[in-house]
């Protein structure tokens, strides 16, 4: 300001200034605020370095007439300006949007100004004194912000693709001036992106699919687009990848326009990427939803598959039912041909189990039709208290036999009221049977109260208890609380989720509180209602047969269990673990005849009544309480004092992988229901002679492997078609010795291998002159083996299954080995129950490793007369 020539312009020299001028310039000059100082008619400007940013380029300016320095923006600073100088009244203009050019484009620009009169010397106004500050980043920040609060809002609300992007863009949309226009484009399966979503420009001027899109930008100013404070025209925009972070998946490319008045500078670019990253939230959200619904939708329709397949199934199975409960029932019920006790004890134990069964169908049936809304409940006016009392002591006798305390306390209700009579018999006997079922010791206490508007039921027990993050699922479908003890007793895991469902069906609810290890408390209140229909005075409501039919099966498998006398002339035991009452005392029916029969109901009491005596063989259930059979097996097998008693496995696991999982861990044999009794029989014989062949070896300190025995009668045609009869009891072996036939083969690991297999080893045992029957048996055997290798070789390092047969030495023994990892099997694969009944007359090892699996046979040879190897 000094080096400038002040003589040539209309103030003079400086010598010739006034003192109000000298004045006013030393106070804009001492100033660090921004400040502009405008003197006389021509509007000469005086200013501080902090104001120089202000104009930019166009700095300096010192001495120059402001209006032509402004003049993009005088418009807008004219009026408040002549208006401070000719009224002498002082502007306040906040946030003041200003055109500049100080960066060589028309800017958009915010300030806050003030602008006061200048005096002279002789006190008349001659210029103009302005404080101002710039908030053009003050203005930006906070509209930008709100932008991405709004995007942040919009894309939080869940619905489909399409919904989502139209809400984001709308929210786009309020933002014209920082995104003039912008395109969505996602990735299509082929690799194109599509074009999905256009806010601030007419979608057909974008083309509907891109090969690449770093093109589109360069396109840009083709569109003819307009925008920015001042409305100048859109040339430029910005592609960004909707990618949630480097190295996942693109979903697609967000295409923004940069407004031509504000520079694209690190803050706007940071800008636009947060918006794209509110793109890839929402994108993400959505996809997720949509995948949700999706299965929520696939749930809900194999939930109204399952319910329509459990009506259907229901329904079918009570014809069947029906024409085995009628005529059992009438041969029971016939006195003038009695029946001999243990036909009768037979058929009662079928009668009691087939009406187990219809009770179980009832309630799926009563599930379905609730779940497919036909169930209605009709209301008629019942004596609920009578009622009540008289359902609890239906299962009085149950409760008793388990050493419980039934406690009754339903004294009348003070106005009459209306349930459907079946419908409250099941929510009674579904909540005591359920507090029998955890309740070990203690009481079980049953109270009825009414109260203004509703019937209170109270079932308290003194039971195990509930877990409380448990207690918000126990009237869910098929949830059982995870390690709960308590009494064995089939259902369909629905008799909680049912009494739920009954009580709403009455406008009512249900609830319950618990402590682990106190007991719980099932509490149902209902309103008195009204009726739906007339209720039969002369018969009032009265337990069904169905409910005296569970109250029986309750007595019956809580009964304290009676050990079966032993046969004469026999010492052999077999201990029977199962946790099903009936299934006990019929296992014992069949057994008991031929050999000594102990009975437990789970593994705990199998592994302390084996500590007690020892059985010659353990026939087990895989699924109880407590301890199940693969936990038992493992034990036993664990203790160096009971590693080789034979253990059979029972269960209803059917399929040739469920045998599989049984070999695998060490079973001797494996069984699965319904099974033949003939077939049971035989295989507890096979486990027993085999335990015996090998322990009598051991005493005679001879090698422990199969041995030669004389041929045996083939047994009835029922046994021998799973049982074959060249299956001996083991005797000591003769010392003759015998030619030994050994043969190697490698077949390609494909099935069509099988035959050929077939054909190596028939030709082999036929050389070798073994008997028929076990060659017949040995080829099933053997062939089965070759067909899980071929099937469960996953990733083979040699295409190849690798088979050796050796016939002689007394025995016969084949390998079939694999070069694979071990596969699952699949439904598709099972092949039946070649591998489950191999057990029966052969010794199966499979020992698998990374290298493949190797499965040995091992059998002795019928007839032979040479000593075991």
């Amino acid at each position: 300001m000094a080096a400038h020539d002040w003589s040539a312009t209309p103030v003079g020299p400086v010598g010739s200034w006034p003192a109000s001028l000298r004045f006013a310039v030393r106070t804009v000059l001492a100033s660090r605020f921004p400040m502009v100082l405008t003197w006389g008619p021509q509007y000469l400007q005086f200013y501080n370095d902090a104001y120089a940013p202000f104009i930019g380029a166009k700095h300096p300016a010192i001495g120059e007439d402001i209006r032509v320095t402004l003049a993009e923006g005088w418009a807008a600073l004219e009026g408040p300006v002549e208006h401070a100088m000719a009224t002498c009244e002082a502007s306040w203009l906040p946030r003041l949007p200003l055109l500049l050019e100080r960066a060589g484009y028309r800017e958009e620009t915010y300030f806050t100004v003030s602008h006061a009169p200048a005096f002279g010397d002789d006190g008349q106004v001659a210029g103009m004194h302005a404080v101002c500050t710039e908030v053009t980043g003050e203005v930006l920040g906070e509209r930008r912000q709100r932008l991405l609060h709004d995007l942040s809002t919009a894309g939080a609300v869940l619905g489909d693709e399409p919904a989502v992007l139209a809400a984001l863009c709308e929210a786009l949309a309020t933002d014209p001036l920082d995104v003039p226009f912008a395109a969505v484009y996602l990735d299509d399966d082929g690799g194109r992106l599509r074009r999905a979503a256009v806010v601030g420009c007419p979608a057909e001027r974008l083309p509907a699919t891109l090969d690449d899109a770093a093109r589109l930008p360069g396109q840009v100013p083709e569109l003819g687009l307009v925008g920015g404070f001042w409305q100048d025209p859109v040339s430029d925009a910005v592609l960004l990848p909707l990618t949630a972070s480097a190295g996942d998946e693109r979903l697609g490319v967000l295409v923004t326009g940069v407004s031509p008045n504000r520079e694209l500078d690190p803050e706007y670019r940071t800008f636009l990427e947060l918006v794209a990253g509110q793109f890839v939230g929402a994108l993400g959200n959505a996809r997720a939803f949509e995948a949700e619904r999706r299965r929520s939708e696939s749930l809900a329709e194999l939930d109204r598959a399952k319910t329509a397949f459990f009506s259907d199934v229901s329904h079918e199975l009570r014809t069947p039912l029906t024409l085995l409960l009628g005529p059992i029932s009438d041969v029971l019920a016939d006195t003038a041909e009695p029946l001999p006790a243990g036909t009768r004890d037979q058929l009662t134990l079928a009668m009691r189990n087939g009406q187990r069964l219809q009770r179980l169908v009832n309630d799926l049936m009563d599930f379905a039709s609730i779940e497919a809304g036909r169930a209605n409940a009709v209301r008629v006016e019942t004596d609920v208290a009578a009622f009540t009392a008289e359902l609890a002591g239906v299962l009085r006798a149950a409760a008793e036999r388990a050493g419980l305390r039934l406690a009754v306390d339903c004294p009348p209700l003070s106005r009459p009221a209306h349930v459907d009579p079946r419908m409250w018999e099941k929510i009674v006997l579904n909540l005591l049977s359920n507090a029998v079922k955890y309740t070990f010791v203690g009481t079980i206490s049953v109270a009825l109260r009414g109260q203004d508007d509703a019937v209170v039921l109270t079932v308290s027990d003194t039971g195990i208890g509930i877990p409380a993050d448990e207690l918000p699922l126990v009237f869910d479908r098929f949830h059982r609380v995870p390690g709960s003890l308590g009494r064995h007793r089939e259902g369909t895991g629905i008799g909680l989720a049912l009494v739920r469902e009954l009580v709403g069906l009455h406008g009512g609810s249900v609830s319950v509180a618990s402590e682990p290890g106190a007991g719980s408390t099932f509490t149902v209140s209902v309103p008195y209602g009204s009726p739906d229909a007339e209720g039969d005075a002369e018969h009032p409501a009265a337990p069904s047969e169905a409910a005296r039919g569970t109250a029986e099966a309750w007595e019956q498998d809580v009964a304290p269990r009676q050990q079966p006398a032993a046969p004469e002339g026999t010492t052999t035991s077999v201990l029977v673990v199962d946790d099903n009452a009936d299934m006990r005392t019929y296992l014992t029916r069949l057994l008991a005849p031929v050999w000594q029969v102990r009975t437990v109901a789970n593994g705990e009491e199998a592994l302390a009544s084996i500590a007690e005596q020892r059985p010659d063989v353990v026939v087990t259930d895989v699924m109880m309480p407590r301890i199940d059979g693969f936990e038992l097996l493992r034990r036993l097998r664990a203790d160096e004092t009971t590693r080789d008693v034979p253990v059979i496995m029972l269960t209803a696991r059917a399929g040739q992988e469920a045998a599989v999982e049984g070999f695998a861990a060490g079973v001797d044999d494996y069984l699965a229901k319904p099974f033949q009794s003939a077939e049971l029989i035989a295989r507890v014989r096979v486990a027993i002679e085999r335990a015996t062949g090998r322990r009598e070896a051991a005493a005679l300190d001879v090698p422990t492997g199969p041995v030669t025995v004389p041929p045996v009668p083939r047994p009835d045609a029922s046994v021998r078609t799973l049982v074959p009869a060249s299956r001996p009891p083991a005797v000591a072996p003769p010392p003759a010795p015998a030619q030994v036939h050994y043969e190697r083969w490698r077949f390609p690991a494909t099935p069509q291998a099988i035959p050929a297999l077939r054909r190596a080893l028939r030709r082999l045992f036929a050389t070798a002159g073994l008997d028929e029957d076990q060659a017949y048996d040995l080829l099933l055997a053997a062939c089965e083996a070759a067909t899980n290798a071929v099937e469960h070789a996953q990733d083979p390092t040699e295409p190849f299954v690798d088979v050796t047969a050796e016939v002689g030495g007394g025995r016969v023994e084949i390998t079939v080995r694999d070069h694979g990892q071990w596969r699952e099997r699949v439904p598709s694969m099972d092949r039946g129950r070649g591998s489950t009944l191999m057990s029966a007359f052969a010794d199966i090892s499979a020992v698998p490793s990374p290298a493949g699996t190797t499965v040995t046979i091992r059998v002795p040879r019928a007839g032979d007369t040479a000593p075991p190897a």
